[in-house]
C-alpha cells in the first residue's frame, strides 16, 4: 500500500514500536508531522584551516594518523586516547575521552576526519567525532533534532531521508508566487530539503529564511484578520473634538510636551475622529508623561460632549490620577470625580446620579467603576492604567458602560517592539520613547552583599537630609529553597539600626488591601521614612521625596522588573540613587547588573531582557499572545517580523487575498484558527 502524508510513521521502514512511542512523545504521529519537525541546529563539518582557527573554536580537519594511539585508563571506567595527526603542515595531538575502542580502528597512515575543540596553545584537538576516510565522503552539514527516549540522531535522520524521498513531493506550496518572487524565497520542496539536508551553508540559510517568513506571516495574518473582523463588527464613535480648545489646553500646561508625547497625542486624536473603535496600547517608560497624554484624550472627548473614564488598579493610584487630572482639567470647566471602594454610600449615590445625567465629565476609579449600578450618560473614551492588572472580562465590562467607546490601554512596562507586535498584534501601539527635559538620571550602582554596611551609611545620609528610601527584597519570609534575604527579617534589622532616628514600615503581598493602602499612604505622606517591601510597591505611585532605592538580592529579578522598581525614585527635584545588592553566579546575572548601571532607558533594557531571557519568560509567565515558533526567533528575526506584519496588514484588506486560489492555503490557516469568528489568538 502506497504511503502518503497522513500515513502513520510506522509505515516508514525501521520505525518499530519503541521508535513510534518516542516519536509520539515528540508530537509526531504522521509522516507529514515528521517532515515538519525541524532541526534546532546543524552540525557544521566544513574543513577549517587551523592557522585561521581561533582558540577554543569547534573545528573539523582532515589528515593522516601519524602515531599508534595510546590509551590511559583513569579509573571508574574513564579513559583518554591520544595520537598524533598530520593536518596539512601541522603535526597536532588528538585526544578522545572514554572512547578506548577507537584504538583498534586508528592505524598509522590512515586518512581520517576529526571534529572537536581546538586548543591553539597546546596545538591539540579534543575530539568529539571521528570519520574514517576523507572528508568528501561526509556531508558538510548534518541536522540536529530535539529527540525523546532512545531515538538517536542517526536513526532519526534515516527516517527523515526516507520520508522526504517518498512523500515530500505531496506537500502543497503554501506561499503564493508573488510573495516568493518578491523576497526571492525558496519553494516548499527545496526549502524542506535545505532545512533537513542542506547542500551548503547558503542552502540552509535560504531554507530557514523561507520558513521564518512563512511562520511569521501566518501568525500576523491571524492578528491582522482578527483586527479587521473586530473593526468591521464593532462600529465605534466618530468623536469630533474641538481642536482650538485642545490647543488652548496644551498652551496652559506648565511645560511643553515632548516630541514623542505630541506624536502619541496626534495618533490618539486621529483615532477619535474615525468611526472605528480605538483599540490602542500606550507604552511609556516610568516618568515619560503618559498621564498628561491620557488627560489630553479625555479633554478632547469632553469638548465633543462625551464623558471619559480612567480605571486604575489601586486606590492610591486612582487618587494620584485625580490630583493630576483636576489640576489640568478643572481650569477648563471639566468636572473630574473619583469612585472607589472607600466612597461613602451617600456620596456614592449623589456621584452616580450626576454621572447618569452627564454632570460629571471624567470619572476616575478602581474596580468600583465596573459595578452594575455605575451608568454613564454618554461614555466616549475608556482608559485603563496598567492594563495587565485587569482581566479581559473587567476591561470588557467597563467598555460596555457605553456604546462602543474608544479604548486606550496604558502600561509603564517597556515592551520590545517585537513582543508588542506579537503579544498585542491586534492592537495599535503608541510609544512614548522620550523623557521630559530636565528629568534627573537616577544614579545606579551595584554592590556585593558584604558591602551592605556602606549601603546603609549612604541611605542614612539621604534620610538625615529629610529624604525617604525604599528597600526591596524578593521574599516575605525565610525560604528553604532560596538563600535570599526576606522582607520581615530586613524590617526587623532596620528597626533596630534606625531605632529612635527613623520610622521603618513593612509592606508585602500577604497584607490585606486596606493595610497595604494605609502603609503606602503613610509613606506618601512622610510618616514612614524607610519602606521595606516586596515587589508589591505599585508602578506609578508618586512619592517625590523618595530618593534612595535599595534592591536586595537583585540577581533574582529580570531587567524589566529591576527597571520598574528603580522608577519608584527619581520623581522629585532632588538627585536619586538606586543600589543593587547582588552576588550573581551566572554570566547572565552579571550582565543584567552591568546593564542596569549603564542605562536608564527602559526600552534598551527591555530589548536586553528579551535577548537574555527569551520571549516566553519576558513577562514573568508564559504569555498567551506569544506563540512558540518552530523556526522564528523574535530576538534575531525582528526585521522579518516587521515585514510579515506589513504584508499581512496589506493582504487582509485586498479582495485578491480573500478570493484568489493561490492564497487558499493561507486562508485555510485562518479558518482553522477561529479568527473569522473574532476569537482571541493563543
Amino acid at each position: 500500500m502506497a504511503i502518503d502524508l497522513k500515513s502513520p510513521v510506522t509505515e516508514l521502514k525501521g520505525v518499530g514500536k519503541t521508535a513510534a512511542e518516542n516519536l509520539e512523545q515528540m508530537g509526531v504521529h504522521t509522516i507529514e508531522e515528521l517532515i515538519m519537525t525541524f532541526p534546532f541546529r546543524h552540525e557544521d563539518f566544513r574543513l577549517k584551516d587551523l592557522a585561521q582557527t581561533p582558540h577554543n573554536e569547534r573545528v573539523t580537519v582532515e589528515g593522516r594518523v601519524e602515531s599508534v594511539p595510546n590509551v590511559m585508563f583513569m579509573g571508574k571506567g574513564r579513559s583518554r586516547l591520544q595520537f598524533k595527526m598530520l593536518v596539512g603542515n601541522h603535526l597536532i595531538r588528538v585526544s578522545f575521552f572514554n572512547q578506548a575502542y577507537l584504538k583498534n580502528k586508528l592505524e598509522p597512515g590512515a586518512i581520517i576526519t576529526v571534529t572537536g575543540k581546538w586548543d591553539q596553545g597546546r596545538q591539540q584537538i579534543s575530539g568529539s567525532q571521528v570519520h574514517f576516510g576523507p572528508k568528501d565522503a561526509q556531508a558538510d552539514f548534518e541536522p540536529v533534532y530535539s529527540l525523546k527516549g532512545k531515538l538517536t540522531q542517526k536513526k532519526y535522520r534515516h527516517f527523515m531521508r526516507q520520508a522526504l524521498d517518498e512523500v515530500a513531493f505531496m506537500i502543497p506550496e503554501t506561499l503564493p508566487g508573488k510573495l516568493r518572487e518578491s523576497y526571492k524565497l525558496l519553494g516548499i520542496h527545496e526549502a524542506l530539503e535545505g532545512v533537513h539536508f542542506p547542500q551548503n551553508a547558503m542552502h540552509a540559510k535560504q531554507a530557514r529564511r523561507r520558513f521564518v517568513y512563512e511562520e511569521l506571516l501566518v501568525f500576523q495574518l491571524k492578528m491582522q484578520a482578527l483586527r479587521k473582523v473586530r473593526r468591521e463588527d464593532e462600529a465605534g464613535l466618530a468623536i469630533h473634538y474641538d481642536v482650538e480648545k485642545l490647543r488652548t489646553f496644551f498652551a496652559a500646561l506648565p511645560y511643553d510636551l515632548t516630541g514623542a508625547q505630541k506624536r502619541v497625542v496626534n495618533e490618539i486624536c486621529k483615532d477619535l475622529l474615525t468611526p472605528q473603535r480605538m483599540n490602542r496600547l500606550l507604552q511609556g517608560d516610568v516618568g515619560s508623561g503618559k498621564t498628561v497624554v491620557a488627560a489630553s484624550g479625555l479633554y478632547a472627548v469632553v469638548t465633543a460632549g462625551f464623558q471619559g473614564a480612567l480605571m486604575a488598579p489601586t486606590e492610591i493610584l486612582a487618587e494620584q490620577h485625580l490630583e493630576n487630572l483636576r489640576s489640568w482639567l478643572e481650569p477648563f470647566d471639566v468636572r473630574v470625580e473619583l469612585l472607589s471602594g472607600s466612597t461613602k454610600a451617600k456620596a456614592r449615590r449623589a456621584l452616580l446620579a450626576d454621572l447618569a445625567t452627564g454632570d460629571i465629565d471624567v470619572l476616575i476609579g478602581t474596580h468600583a467603576l465596573i459595578q452594575p449600578d455605575v451608568a454613564f450618560h454618554k461614555l466616549g473614551l475608556v482608559i485603563t492604567d496598567e492594563q495587565h492588572r485587569f482581566g479581559v472580562n473587567q476591561r470588557r465590562v467597563l467598555r460596555e458602560k457605553g456604546e462602543s467607546p474608544d479604548q486606550l490601554f496604558m502600561t509603564a512596562t517597556p515592551i520590545p517592539r517585537t513582543l508588542s507586535i506579537t503579544a498585542f498584534g491586534e492592537m495599535d501601539v503608541s510609544i512614548i520613547d522620550e523623557m521630559p527635559a530636565g528629568r534627573k538620571v537616577i544614579e545606579t550602582n551595584w554592590l556585593k552583599a558584604e558591602q551592605f554596611n556602606l549601603v546603609l551609611q549612604r541611605m542614612e545620609q539621604e534620610l538625615a537630609a529629610g529624604r525617604q528610601a525604599y528597600l526591596i527584597c524578593p521574599l516575605i519570609e525565610e525560604s528553604d529553597k532560596l538563600d535570599v534575604q526576606n522582607a520581615v527579617e530586613l524590617h526587623a534589622q532596620l528597626q533596630t539600626i534606625f531605632a529612635d532616628k527613623f520610622t521603618v514600615g513593612l509592606m508585602h503581598g500577604r497584607l490585606p488591601a486596606d493595610e497595604k493602602d494605609a502603609v503606602m499612604r503613610s509613606f506618601s505622606e512622610g510618616a514612614i521614612n524607610v519602606l521595606v517591601s516586596t515587589t508589591v510597591v505599585e508602578v506609578g505611585v508618586n512619592v517625590p521625596n523618595a530618593t534612595f532605592m535599595v534592591i536586595y538580592d537583585a540577581e533574582r529579578f529580570g531587567l524589566a522588573q529591576l527597571h520598574q522598581l528603580r522608577g519608584r525614585v527619581g520623581r522629585g527635584e532632588h538627585q536619586s540613587y538606586c543600589v543593587l545588592v547582588a552576588d550573581p553566579k551566572s554570566e547572565e546575572g552579571k550582565e543584567r547588573m552591568i546593564s542596569m548601571t549603564e542605562t536608564n532607558d527602559g526600552f534598551r533594557l527591555a530589548e536586553k531582557d528579551l535577548e537574555l531571557r527569551g520571549p516566553g519568560d519576558f513577562f514573568g509567565r508564559k504569555q498567551s499572545g506569544i506563540p512558540q515558533f518552530k523556526m522564528a526567533d523574535l530576538v534575531h528575526d525582528y526585521r522579518a517580523l516587521e515585514t510579515a506584519r506589513r504584508d499581512a496588514n496589506n493582504l487582509v484588506y485586498t479582495d485578491e487575498f480573500w478570493h484568489d486560489e493561490e492564497y487558499g492555503p493561507l486562508r485555510e490557516s485562518l479558518e482553522k484558527s477561529g479568527v473569522m469568528t473574532g476569537e482571541r489568538i493563543d
